[in-house]
């Protein structure tokens, strides 16, 4: 931060603008990818006919499973997303590791629900991306 000549109060840096905002950014998007997730989850729970089922897949478990995967990810991710609106070093972290744990989800439940299972894998890559690309003393510094 810098300080205004005129009134002696600190003014947050472009560099620290455009960390916040990338923060925000992630915060908003995980928590689109949580309620998203969480919506997939119960309908995987509610309505197993909703989803193309494959027969010869490696990783197939019941769709109900995936439902609570889906769901639990999802809880999980709406939670650290809050955790992201604030300078909080351990959302960022959490948020990082929820949004990779949400791909390998997505991964696997591939052939279930392709088309989305890609969408979310993008949406989360660059979440991602947000959380990892401000540094430390840019994240710590936002107002």
């Amino acid at each position: 931060m810098t300080a205004s000549p005129r009134t002696g109060a600190h003014t947050p840096t472009a560099k620290q603008q455009w960390a916040g905002g990338l923060t925000a950014f992630a915060g908003i998007m995980l928590m689109i990818a949580g309620l998203l997730s969480l919506f997939r989850g119960i309908m995987a729970i509610a309505q197993d006919d909703v989803f193309v089922t494959t027969p010869n897949y490696v990783f197939k478990f019941d769709l109900t499973s995936w439902g609570w995967i889906h769901l639990a990810l999802g809880v999980v991710a709406i939670a650290v997303s809050f955790g992201l609106f604030g300078p909080a070093m351990w959302a960022r972290i959490a948020g990082v590791a929820i949004a990779g744990l949400v791909i390998i989800a997505n991964f696997l439940s591939l052939p279930y629900y392709p088309v989305w299972s890609v969408v979310m894998i993008a949406l989360s890559g660059f979440i991602i991306w947000a959380l990892c690309v401000v540094k430390r003393d840019d994240a710590g510094a936002m107002p």
